[in-house]
């Protein structure tokens, strides 16, 4: 078997795992863009996306938007504990508690 018989029958082999390894780098790639990773130089170094005025304007929204749903979640927090408090009253108290805000107070 000489060196040309053996290069042709495994070329085709060594063409698929080419494009193999190129179409899983490509992959991993665009997992990483996808989930917000940073991408990589050749040594292993993270390469940061340039920081331009629209990331810096979507960061404050994004943070004005995150305090706002604080709020409405302490909020929430207080009705769930009014909620539960009036649930887990026994009932002759909860109605004392109602009987006393209908009469009007002098």
């Amino acid at each position: 078997m000489d060196k040309f018989t053996f290069i042709s029958q495994f070329f085709p082999l060594f063409g698929i795992l080419g494009l193999l390894a190129i179409g899983g780098w490509i992959f991993t790639t665009w997992l990483r863009i996808k989930n917000g990773y940073p991408l990589e130089n050749s040594w292993g170094k993270p390469i940061y996306p340039k920081i331009n005025d629209e990331m810096v304007e979507r960061v404050k929204l994004i943070t004005q938007e995150n305090a706002q749903l604080r709020a409405e979640l302490g909020s929430i927090k207080d009705r769930l504990a009014t909620v539960e408090r009036i649930v887990t009253d026994d009932s002759h108290r909860l109605t004392q508690e109602i009987e006393a805000l209908r009469l009007p107070k002098n």
